[in-house]
């Protein structure tokens, strides 16, 4: 095991123990993986987070022999919908599955969520699909959640709990606090039974400042570091001078 391969290992363990923390999840409901490489990484299955070693994370190859695993554990026994979106997304580096309760609670209702903010646009559409029920760790269910989570980044599986994809494992937390946040909130304006809904164009307006946000200060930090190197500069070459008169 590489260095690297065994610090993601780490980084996946620490996830778990820290959703479960937070009460983004409980017991071992919930399930995280990670690519690397030609693989993916996956919690174990019924393995409590605080006793679980980098060295009991299993292991699956992305191509070749579909659910062939290594490891001295088996993988969760939702493996198949997180291979199964790896495969079928490039662009996702990190899969968290949740039974999160405000977005359970919608899915038990079988409620996907409209656009009532505008955090939305990070889920790459107008809403939050909610894939219908099959039970869990089967076939049917990975095309379920696989057909929900088309075009978006997170999606509610009915009478289940939740998904949220990134581009790394980092991401794909951030995205299932996000969600689980989005439905809290909206579950509380059902409450009050006035939700207003964000428009498309609204939601499109968001994802486009989604697109160049942070990138002013990217531009500007090494400008000043430029005009920082030189004032630094002119004062070393100032006070040369001083020395020699």
């Amino acid at each position: 095991m590489t260095r690297e391969e065994r610090q993601l290992r780490e980084a996946i363990i620490a996830k778990c123990r820290w959703m479960n923390a937070s009460g983004l999840n409980q017991g071992t409901s919930g399930n995280i993986s990670a690519r690397y490489k030609d693989r993916m990484l996956i919690t174990p299955s019924a393995t409590p987070y605080d006793a679980m070693k980098p060295e009991m994370i299993a292991s699956m190859p992305l191509e070749g022999e579909y659910g062939m695993w290594e490891g001295p554990l088996q993988p969760s026994t939702e493996w198949r919908f997180h291979l199964d979106i790896m495969r079928g997304r490039p662009d996702v580096g990190g899969v968290v599955h949740t039974h999160s309760t405000y977005a359970t609670v919608l899915a038990i209702a079988r409620k996907p969520i409209p656009a009532c903010h505008y955090m939305m646009a990070a889920f790459g559409g107008h809403d939050i699909r909610c894939a219908g029920y099959a039970r869990y760790g089967t076939p049917e269910l990975s095309e379920l959640a696989l057909a929900a989570l088309e075009g978006r980044n997170g999606c509610l599986l009915a009478n289940h709990g939740m998904i949220a994809v990134g581009a790394n494992l980092d991401k794909a937390m951030w995205l299932a606090v996000e969600l689980e946040t989005i439905a809290r909130q909206y579950y509380l304006s059902l409450a009050l039974e006035t939700p207003h809904i964000l428009s498309e164009d609204q939601i499109a307006e968001t994802a486009q400042g989604f697109s160049t946000y942070g990138l002013q200060a990217s531009k500007t930090k090494p400008a000043k570091a430029r005009a920082a190197g030189k004032a630094a500069a002119r004062r070393r070459v100032e006070k040369k001078r001083s020395r020699t008169r």
